[in-house]
């Protein structure tokens, strides 16, 4: 199954298609990455139904590219909630039991917030991480990120109308008001979306549907994911027609 071209919207007709597009475009922009003169890649992941989504599909998408490359892999977290990795709603906690569990990356190459700290210093560590992570990038550049869409429009952590969506100086930003539950997270910022090599957002559900009337052919604003840049993005989408 061909993946799609950055830029478009690319519609399925099930989770199970979509799921196989996305790691099949995953597994290319990995092998892309490190046929190039970096010769790494840096995939930032969003948790949701996309956990299960990739913890199905990518094994076997990753699984010929061989450990050793997978090896030069560096996963980050879009967001996370501020809860203990053991937690049902940790981000990299479900992804350590249900996809990491199934590729050999090493766990010094996965970054993750500590939970035990509180928000505030959580988003700081995690920041200082990244740059340790990104050396000589003022702003961390990773080579995909995966976002998801909320019915509100909202991605990451960052919800519509909230003071976060103006920030321009952190990377990462703590949240203790979060609209949706757990209250407190941390989450990329703005600046590091736009500074992505590839997005690309994933939506599925009838609940998503006004979300998609987005028009490719425009500079996104309204809704707080589409103030990223329309460049380099693909949008993978469920047919719900």
């Amino acid at each position: 199954m061909a993946a799609p071209a950055p830029g478009l919207i690319s519609v399925f007709s099930s989770p199970q298609e979509l799921g196989a597009s996305l790691a099949q475009l995953v597994a290319q922009q990995a092998a892309c990455c490190l046929a190039g003169a970096r010769g790494r890649f840096a995939l930032g992941l969003s948790g949701g139904s996309l956990v299960s989504m990739l913890a199905r599909e990518l094994p076997a998408s990753a699984a010929p590219a061989g450990a050793a490359n997978l090896a030069r892999w560096t996963l980050g977290f879009c967001d996370e909630r501020l809860v203990p990795f053991e937690h049902a709603e940790s981000t990299y906690g479900l992804y350590r039991t249900h996809l990491l569990s199934k590729l050999p990356i090493p766990d010094s190459q996965v970054i993750t917030i500590n939970p035990e700290l509180p928000v505030e210093e959580a988003a700081e560590d995690y920041a200082k991480k990244l740059r340790q992570a990104f050396p000589g990038d003022s702003i961390p550049v990773f080579d995909l990120l995966i976002l998801g869409v909320g019915p509100d429009g909202h991605t990451c952590s960052l919800f519509p109308d909230h003071p976060l969506l103006q920030e321009r100086e952190k990377i990462v930003a703590p949240i203790s008001d979060s609209p949706k539950p757990p209250p407190q997270r941390v989450t990329l910022t703005l600046p590091v979306l736009n500074a992505a090599r590839m997005v690309i957002f994933v939506a599925t559900g009838e609940g998503k549907a006004a979300i998609l009337k987005w028009p490719v052919d425009t500079s996104f604003g309204g809704h707080n994911s589409t103030h990223t840049h329309l460049g380099n993005l693909p949008l993978h989408t469920e047919d719900q027609s």
